[in-house]
């Protein structure tokens, strides 16, 4: 058994920009769950392992979860068993009493942070999937954090001692990090994001279907919901980039020009995940209520400001894009109707434009209860992936999409976020997001095909969806 969940309140605020800057920015295992520059509302989480925290990964094709520990003082070989990551997980949180610590407020409370990549649909929708370059899930276990409520305005240590430290394990780092953190109050504003760093002038991004194969890909998609296979196929695309960056200083640059409410950064060994992700996948609080805000419908900003309400207002009346929205709501609604409580999923926003500031957005909202006995993870698994990443329904939708995309996914169109020991657990969708590995950048890109879609404007919003990524890289958008 690990020992209680424990906090302490610090005086005054930091910014988790320059906070992670000057503690975790060299930190090769490290997370920042970030509610966005400026934020005057949720709450930002970041982090490191410790040599206690066990780092997971997935694979879908070979079955196995491999466990191991990356900051243990006399590391052991790494422990694979036969499960999958649900299993592993609900297993884990089982041992853990999942739901009988109740620390204060409604948020992480120490646990799992990291991704679910879209490849797992082979195992929560039986789908076909190819083998993807990168883990099909990576999970970092957190047993101490630090967390920042933005609309409090109060920063706060978490930490939870593991069985095997002493009881001195949580003490011992409230003073070293109150330490580490009263030398950042001198810079409190966020430290200026340096420009992109440049791949060199003989870099190019490398897209995996090029304009008129992408469009060949749209008419086979419109000829499949024509002949009553889906309704709506979410195709997407792949951007290789050549070339090295850092996580940190990238990132940087990312949130400042794609500010978002479910931004972060995991940075797990050579692999790293930066996203500026709008859509929340699924929040689970502990009092088990449930909620996803998909999106769906988009139209590009305007620096006219006549000219962006006119665009505002376009989406808003678009019957195509309203009935994309639509479509997805009506697939989440099922989803959560497999796990919840009789009677209680409602739609509590429907339609509503939000604006980015590089897009407006469609978003709406599907509530629930959780169903007595149905665990976070249950919950999770039977939702994934997110219906506006697939179409719908969403079986028929995977499997088309799969002999059309000629490529895994990865981790775009999965998720990100924590799942924390007492039940909760937020997740964004893995999209507006960078990959960075050994070999360069990936950016995914995508949109809703439905039976109004039209292949010009289809291949324009994945290029209005992939040009703040590419720039963020230093790469001109084609």
């Amino acid at each position: 058994m690990t020992g209680a969940v424990q906090s302490k309140l610090l005086a005054g605020w930091s910014d988790p920009a320059a906070v992670f800057a000057a503690l975790y920015s060299a930190d090769r295992y490290t997370f920042w769950l970030d509610a966005g520059p400026g934020a005057r509302t949720g709450v930002s989480y970041l982090g490191a392992a410790s040599p206690t925290s066990r780092f997971i990964t997935a694979s879908v094709a070979e079955g196995t979860i491999t466990s191991r520990y990356v900051r243990a003082k006399h590391p052991a070989p790494p422990r694979v068993t036969h499960e999958t990551v649900f299993e592993f997980l609900r297993r884990d949180l089982n041992a853990h009493g999942a739901g009988g610590d109740k620390p204060e407020g409604d948020g992480f409370d120490l646990g799992w942070v990291g991704w679910l990549g879209y490849e797992l649909g082979a195992q929560t929708v039986g789908a076909p999937g190819y083998e993807s370059r990168y883990p099909d899930a990576a999970l970092l276990e957190i047993d101490r954090m630090i967390r920042f409520d933005h609309g409090d305005r109060t920063v706060t240590l978490v930490a939870r001692a593991p069985a095997t430290e002493s009881r001195s394990f949580v003490t011992d780092w409230f003073e070293q990090m109150t330490e580490a953190l009263a030398a950042t109050t001198t810079t409190t504003a966020a430290p200026e994001p340096a420009g992109p760093s440049r791949p060199g002038a003989s870099a190019a991004s490398h897209w995996r279907h090029r304009p008129t194969a992408y469009a060949a890909l749209i008419e086979t998609c419109l000829a499949a919901i024509h002949d009553g296979d889906a309704y709506q196929l979410c195709l997407t695309n792949e951007i290789r980039v050549p070339g090295r960056w850092h996580p940190v200083d990238t990132y940087g640059v990312l949130r400042a020009g794609s500010p978002s409410h479910h931004g972060g950064l995991l940075r797990f060994g050579d692999v790293a995940l930066l996203s500026a992700s709008p859509e929340q996948f699924l929040h689970v609080g502990r009092d088990r209520r449930i909620r996803t805000k998909p999106i769906k419908g988009t139209r590009p900003r305007s620096s006219d400001p006549v000219e962006d309400d006119r665009l505002k207002l376009e989406l808003q009346h678009s019957d195509k894009e309203r009935a994309e929205n639509l479509m997805i709501v009506d697939l989440m609604r099922n989803d959560l109707g497999r796990i919840a409580k009789l009677g209680t999923v409602a739609v509590s926003t429907l339609l509503a434009v939000e604006s980015y500031p590089h897009v407006h957005q469609l978003v709406s909202t599907i509530e629930a209860q959780l169903a007595p006995g149905v665990t976070v993870i249950d919950a999770i698994e039977a939702c994934f992936p997110a219906g506006s990443m697939t179409g719908t329904p969403k079986q028929s939708a995977m499997t088309i999409l799969d002999s059309l995309e000629q490529g895994p996914r990865g981790i775009y169109s999965g998720a990100f976020g924590y799942i924390g020991h007492g039940g909760s657990a937020d997740l964004a969708i893995v999209i507006r997001s960078i990959v960075l590995d050994s070999a360069g950048a990936s950016i995914g890109t995508g949109g809703g095909i439905t039976a109004l879609s039209d292949a010009a404007e289809e291949i324009e919003e994945t290029r209005i969806k992939a040009a703040a990524l590419l720039t963020s890289l230093g790469v001109t958008a084609p």
